[in-house]
Formats: C-alpha cells, sequence, structure tokens
C-alpha cells in the first residue's frame, strides 16, 4: 500500500489556509462619498506583497489603503469626484482622463476595490463614455461602471521578486506566509510509493495525469481535466 500523498495530507485546508490572523486589516476604498484624509503611517503587511497605509479621514473614520508608490505620511489625500489627480486620491473612473495609472479598482460601486491590489501593478483608463473601459495588467480589457472608484497611482512594493533570497531558510519562511510548504518536490521525481506519478528510468508520468473535478482531495495529483461540454466563458 502506497504512501498517503502530499495532496491527500493536505486535505480540505485547516493549517494550509490562508493566514487571516497575519493580515494588518482589510485595505478599501472609505465609506464616506467625499472628504480629505491624513496618512498617518505606512506599514509592511505580511498577509500581501504590497505595503498599506494607515488614514484617518475628516470625519473621523479610520482606515487602511493599498499604498502606492511615493505615497508619503501625514500626505493629505483626496475621496470624491472634485479631488485632483495626485497620487493616492480615490476617485470616480468617470473622473479620470484617459490614460492615467489606476488601481485597487471597484467591480461594482461602494465594494471598496478588487482589481489591481498586488505590488507594482497598475491599470491604464482606455477609453470614457457610457461605460469605462480599463486595461488590466495582464492586458486584457474589462468594461465597468463609470461610477466605480479607484485610487491614482501605481501600487508601491514593484520588484520584490527581483531580490535574490540566497539561502533555503529565507524561501522556507516566504512560503510559510502563503501558507505554502518548501520544498516542493514534483510528483515524477519521487517514488511509486509515494505519488501516483513517481517511477521510471526517467521524469515521464506514464498514465494520463488528468483528474476529474469531483475527486477527492488525494486523488487530485495532476492537472483537472478538460472543460468538455461546458460553456466557454
Amino acid at each position: 500500500m502506497g504512501k498517503r500523498i502530499r495532496a491527500q495530507r493536505k486535505g480540505k485546508g485547516g493549517i494550509y489556509s490562508s493566514p487571516s490572523h497575519r493580515f494588518r486589516g482589510q485595505a478599501s476604498h472609505p465609506r464616506i462619498k467625499r472628504g480629505t484624509g491624513k496618512v498617518k503611517t505606512i506599514v509592511q503587511d505580511p498577509g500581501r506583497t504590497a505595503p498599506v497605509a494607515k488614514v484617518k479621514y475628516n470625519n473621523n473614520e479610520k482606515g487602511l489603503i493599498i499604498a502606492p508608490v511615493d505615497l508619503r505620511s501625514e500626505q493629505k489625500i483626496e475621496v470624491g469626484e472634485e479631488a485632483s489627480l495626485n497620487i493616492g486620491n480615490i476617485l470616480p473612473l468617470k473622473r479620470i482622463p484617459e490614460g492615467t495609472n489606476v488601481h485597487n479598482i471597484e467591480l461594482k460601486p461602494g465594494d471598496g476595490g478588487k482589481l489591481v491590489r498586488a505590488a507594482g501593478t497598475s491599470a491604464m483608463v482606455v477609453s470614457q463614455g457610457k461605460k469605462t473601459v480599463i486595461r488590466l495588467p495582464s492586458g486584457r480589457f474589462k468594461t465597468l461602471d463609470p461610477k466605480c472608484r479607484a485610487s491614482i497611482g501605481i501600487v508601491a512594493g514593484g520588484g520584490h521578486k527581483e531580490k535574490p533570497l540566497a539561502k533555503a531558510g529565507k524561501r522556507h519562511h516566504v512560503y510559510r506566509s502563503k501558507p505554502k510548504r518548501f520544498p516542493i518536490v514534483k510528483g515524477v521525481s519521487m517514488n511509486p510509493v509515494n505519488h501516483p506519478h513517481g517511477g521510471g528510468n526517467h521524469p515521464h508520468v506514464g498514465r494520463p495525469s488528468t483528474v476529474s473535478k469531483h475527486a477527492p482531495p488525494g486523488k487530485k495529483a495532476g492537472r483537472m481535466s478538460s472543460r468538455k461540454g461546458r460553456r466557454k466563458r
């Protein structure tokens, strides 16, 4: 009888779920429609790649926002349709001219921001009309409600992947914060007793590697089966 493979040991989550206790909090747009705020401090959030800024608004509301490049402590930010196009200000998409870099974009008006939140990323406003078209970091174009809000600028923290980790211990801690296990060994490099893909004189699966999406966690070793008969979206 073979050994229980890694996917089976992990099960449906448990200690492998997101480390929510390490998050600084929800970084989103404020609930106020218009007003001003002051950046108190900029801190690193272990739960995300981008730094976050603690902001206190003129109605005494406090919150976190995704920090863009060149945002500084004690800087004043503006919220609303009358806000200027300075770094960190929050405006509806209809008030942002074409060619402007934006981040933390709302999918629906008032949801606080769902798109373009990772370090070093930004989207660009492409066209304005009854709907606003933006270009995402992937190059894909997306049409949104002009009332959706977005922050001006590029998310800070870009280039964090370029710094070498230098030793395996650092990579272990990086994976642990995800949470993922390190090192990650390919199934084809294992013995047959340790993984369904193991064995053989060369790294070759030697059997169909696709599994059903309805398979239990212990059977999901390899690629998911194709979407046969399902409508493409």
